[in-house]
């Protein structure tokens, strides 16, 4: 049972920090691609919203996993604290900063957010979410090689 558990716990971190990676460039080529800037948002803000679920869901299953493998030994180990520092990122763009820029985009109705009294600050959150977002792919890398 031990080496099932670890062999999921390699196979749902690899699943997740990939598909951070992958979403981030897509949505990056996405606006490249795209005329329609507004368009381009809504399918990336969809995608980062499935990868921030998939990464609550992994987080808490690899934490839980290394308790149960480890007890408290866990807390001792870096990669107990990259996940948990990874969760609390996920936690803080998805629960404080998205809803955010939702009230922005929601605020500057009919008007897209880039054209309206709102845009220096939407522009400001959107940009702390997205270093957030590149410091949670980094933690991920050096999650997978801290997994064993």
């Amino acid at each position: 049972m031990k080496q099932w558990s670890e062999n999921l716990a390699i196979i749902t971190a690899t699943f997740w920090i990939g598909g951070l990676w992958v979403v981030g460039i897509v949505a990056y080529e996405l606006f490249k691609l795209m005329p329609e800037a507004q368009l381009a948002g809504n399918i990336a803000g969809q995608l980062f919203r499935m990868m921030a679920y998939v990464g609550m869901a992994t987080s808490i299953y690899l934490l839980i996993q290394r308790i149960c493998q480890y007890g408290t030994n866990a807390l001792k180990q870096g990669f107990f604290w990259i996940i948990v520092l990874m969760l609390v990122l996920i936690l803080i763009s998805h629960l404080g900063i998205n809803p955010l820029l939702e009230k922005f985009k929601l605020d500057a109705m009919p008007k897209d957010v880039m054209e309206s009294v709102f845009a220096d600050r939407f522009a400001t959150w959107h940009g702390i979410s997205s270093i957030a977002y590149l410091l949670e792919c980094f933690l991920g890398v050096f999650a997978i090689l801290k997994i064993r």
